[in-house]
């Protein structure tokens, strides 16, 4: 069965300026009235594509691929030279996810399957 990427994110070190370019650029709707102040993306694409999110931090985008485990991809993917940089985290109600580095040291994220 293969694993979908499922989400995509921005980060950036003023998120509010990155929210503002973004929607303005592509016409989406971006919702940052949450406890953490993360701006979902919502890209009004009609069931086309993914959602993301805009997010505080260095520099950098992110793709979060489904697994149905996390425990089990990230085995594997440090079996196969990959380190987990976020361990497993919970986010109540949204999601349960990790990042991992690749072995060139690229940062992606893996969600738990629904």
């Amino acid at each position: 069965m293969g694993k979908p990427v499922v989400h995509f994110e921005v980060y950036g070190r003023n998120a509010a300026a990155l929210r503002d370019f973004y929607a303005n650029a592509f016409d989406w709707e971006i919702h940052a009235d949450n406890p953490m102040n993360y701006g979902l993306i919502h890209t009004n694409a009609e069931g086309k594509g993914i959602e993301g999110g805009i997010a505080e931090g260095d520099p950098r985008v992110n793709v979060v691929i489904e697994v149905p485990d996390l425990e089990v991809a990230l085995a594997h993917i440090e079996s196969l030279g990959g380190k987990t940089i976020t361990p497993i985290t919970e986010i109540p109600g949204m999601v349960t996810f990790a990042e991992f580095a690749d072995p060139e040291g690229n940062v992606l994220g893996v969600a738990k399957a629904e």
